[in-house]
């Protein structure tokens, strides 16, 4: 089953994450097939980073919130928010 994390930075979160992230790519990158889709929501310019969306599969939600509680950006304590779901891919998903 596939689970996307929406993840929002704090406020003034742009060097912590700047400070995490080849951590926290390394970390997408180790989970190998299991994420499908990663990449940063950006500012109203398109230029800045402030939040991600990843979308991994797991068994089940238990799973998946264990997962990204291991992201180095979850750890360094980056996030504002983060939302969990279960998530169908409809349009696009690869064959």
């Amino acid at each position: 089953m596939l689970f996307a994390a929406m993840c929002h930075d704090k406020p003034d979160g742009l060097s912590l994450r700047l400070a995490t992230r080849e951590a926290h790519v390394a970390w997408l990158k180790s989970l190998g097939p299991r994420v499908r889709i990663a990449g940063p929501f950006l500012d109203e310019t398109g230029e800045t980073m402030q939040g991600s969306i990843v979308v991994i599969e797991a068994d089940d939600l238990a799973a998946a919130r264990a997962t990204f509680a291991e992201d180095p950006y979850a750890r360094a304590g980056l996030f504002a928010s983060v939302e969990i779901r279960p998530w169908r891919w409809v349009v696009g998903a690869p064959a």
